[in-house]
């Protein structure tokens, strides 16, 4: 297939290795991949902080983009929560008949990167190899948004040398939550206090997830605690074929 990659803006400005790591492994299950380089946000930041009316043109602008795209695949479950869920509303209260249709159109190609491999092309063993302890973090927007169930759990069971260990209470939210974090800064320090306790009780050396944004909360958090457990995107595992470098 030839596909089209959307890079978030987590990604594009802080955790580029992400969105390398998935044209590797896109690449080496025999994909082309395009990179429109028009590309800008998918508009969550504003829809999810009230700005509605300045979310509409870069709404627009992504369905521009990657209208003629046979798929689009996204290194974050927020980001395609948020197409799915708030595109159509979007497009609907436009009034404009045409931004609907495009819309529709396009929602059944955009795909989260795990979702992509497992229920697109199903795919559960990308030929990666990671001899490392790793824990998953299933995120709100891969668990309740997207219904992601254990698909990044079928993809990580078959890296060769990675011991997956299970994740205590893993369906409660790290406390990020984008703007949340800012907003509701002693909650979410209570929660993300939960979320790091539970990770240490695993003993894992590595914390993985669909989104960098969550990884990103988790990851500052063990780090003052020198906690010795290094966060990494799920893509960044998938594309190893040898551990962390």
């Amino acid at each position: 297939m030839r596909l089209s990659l959307f890079i978030t803006c987590y990604n594009d400005t802080m955790f580029p290795e992400t969105g390398k790591a998935v044209v590797r492994v896109l690449e080496r299950l025999g994909h082309d991949i395009s990179f429109p380089h028009e590309q800008t946000c998918c508009g969550q930041m504003h829809w999810n902080t009230g700005y509605l009316k300045e979310a509409v043109p870069i709404i627009r602008h992504f369905v521009n983009v990657f209208r003629d795209a046979e798929a689009v695949v996204i290194p974050s479950s927020s980001c395609v929560a948020m197409i799915r869920d708030h595109y159509p509303k979007a497009a609907e209260a436009s009034g404009d008949a045409a931004f609907v249709r495009e819309v529709e159109a396009l929602l059944p190609r955009v795909w989260e990167f795990s979702e992509f491999l497992v229920k697109k092309l199903g795919v559960e063993d990308v030929g990666a190899e990671f001899p490392h302890r790793v824990t998953y973090h299933a995120s709100c927007h891969s668990l309740r948004g997207l219904e992601l169930g254990d698909v990044p759990l079928r993809l990580l069971r078959n890296v060769r040398g990675l011991e997956l260990i299970e994740l205590k209470n893993v369906d409660r939210c790290c406390g990020f939550g984008g703007t949340f974090a800012i907003k509701n800064a002693d909650v979410s320090t209570e929660m993300l206090g939960e979320k790091m306790a539970s990770i240490e009780e695993t003993h894992a050396e590595i914390c993985t997830a669909v989104d960098n944004s969550c990884l990103m909360h988790i990851s500052g958090g063990l780090h003052r605690q020198n906690a010795g457990v290094k966060a990494m995107h799920i893509a960044e595992i998938l594309a190893s074929t040898g551990g962390v470098q």
